[in-house]
């Protein structure tokens, strides 16, 4: 032990007045971190004000969206459906008769 500790003195006089390349090199990097993280944190939030104002233009449409699907249900029924009302089946069986009837007698 007697040995390290004259390294270690060394070190101590050096260290105050003068970094090692290994800490100027850390120190160095850990700037670059720390500038690279507020770009990150300023990107982030810039992303997050984008995402906002798009969900809000989105909200304005919804309005629009529920109109155009009502005329696309509207649009979308079946045009015989809602323009003639549907027999009942009694009403089906005498029109079948009658005719069934009138092939006999022109037969």
């Amino acid at each position: 032990m007697a040995s390290s500790s004259p390294a270690l003195t060394s070190a101590a006089v050096q260290g105050p007045t003068e970094k090692s390349f290994f800490e100027q090199q850390r120190d160095q990097l850990r700037g670059e971190i720390a500038l690279a993280m507020e770009h990150v944190l300023m990107n982030m939030n810039t992303l997050n004000r984008n995402m906002e104002s798009i969900i809000a233009v989105g909200r304005e449409f919804e309005s629009v969206e529920a109109l155009w699907s009502q005329f696309e249900g509207v649009m979308g029924r079946n045009p015989g459906v809602s323009k003639q009302p549907e027999q009942p089946a009694e009403e089906e069986h005498r029109e079948e008769a009658v005719d069934r009837d009138a092939d006999v007698t022109m037969g």
